[in-house]
């Protein structure tokens, strides 16, 4: 039997993909797909909006309501507003959610766990296998050289809106969390004019431009050394096949808010 799922913003560069990739998986059915109001795409074919060479026989909606109860999963990688209302619904409705969204604030955060008493809800900074392994070895690293300084590097295309990334602050937050840290204690971002290191701090570091799909380096600075961690993605359909499995992982799970990692058994 394959999972129902609806895509929304099918024409953004993450929804585009995860339609790709979910329209050629045999376990995967995809019963609905959401854009915003007043888009010059609303009402025509799925497959023509996401560029998947065929149609798919699903129109694109501009109200959730209009398809919400045909799904088991909804996969949303659209903006903070949205996710905001695409979270009241699903809620509303009790569907499971996989939202990859970033740039939520800590009152998000919070609403997307009660959210999880209810429903699946998984918030994903990152839906990569890859990155999440490497979360593992940073908390790993950082908890085995609790005396370095910790520094992050990032980078993103030029049009990416939230900085530093939502996976740049996980990798942050695993890091105060081996060393007993908490995170907003510790955190600086970039550095201008004199401003010394402060003793166990963590610094995040942007870089924007081009078409940079995603590049991660968690720095590990000891006296005459360092270790450098480091994540590249050669394109952004590793998070859409990553988000596709977290939709099939979530479909038969009780209520509950869980982590990429428990898809990938991390």
């Amino acid at each position: 039997m394959s999972v129902k799922i609806i895509i929304t913003a099918p024409r953004g560069k993450m929804g585009r993909l995860i339609t790709q990739c979910a329209a050629a998986r045999e376990d995967i059915e995809i019963v609905g797909a959401l854009g915003p109001e007043g888009r010059d795409y609303i009402g025509k074919d799925l497959g023509d909006v996401a560029m998947v060479g065929r149609s798919l026989g699903v129109p694109v909606v501009s109200d959730l309501k209009e398809i919400i109860d045909k799904a088991d999963v909804i996969i949303d990688f659209s903006t903070v507003e949205e996710g905001r209302r695409i979270l009241k619904q699903a809620v509303a409705h009790g569907k499971a959610l996989v939202c990859g969204t970033t740039g939520f604030t800590e009152e998000d955060r919070a609403a997307f766990a009660e959210a999880g008493k209810t429903i699946p809800c998984m918030l994903a900074a990152n839906t990569s296998r890859l990155v999440n392994i490497l979360y593992k070895l940073v908390r790993e690293a950082a908890a085995l050289a609790p005396n370095t300084d910790a520094e992050i590097l990032e980078m993103h295309d030029a049009k990416k809106l939230d900085a530093p990334s939502g996976t740049a602050k996980e990798l942050g937050a695993f890091i105060a969390e081996a060393r007993s840290q908490k995170t907003e204690d510790v955190t600086r971002y970039g550095r201008q004019g004199r401003c010394p290191r402060n003793d166990g701090e963590i610094a995040f570091h942007s870089i924007r431009g081009g078409d940079i799909s995603s590049s991660h380096t968690v720095y590990l600075v000891g006296t005459g050394e360092r270790l450098e961690l480091t994540h590249h993605s050669q394109s952004f359909m590793c998070f859409a096949t990553g988000a596709v499995d977290c939709a099939l992982y979530l479909a038969d799970k009780p209520a509950g808010s869980y982590t990429v990692q428990d898809c990938f058994g991390l």
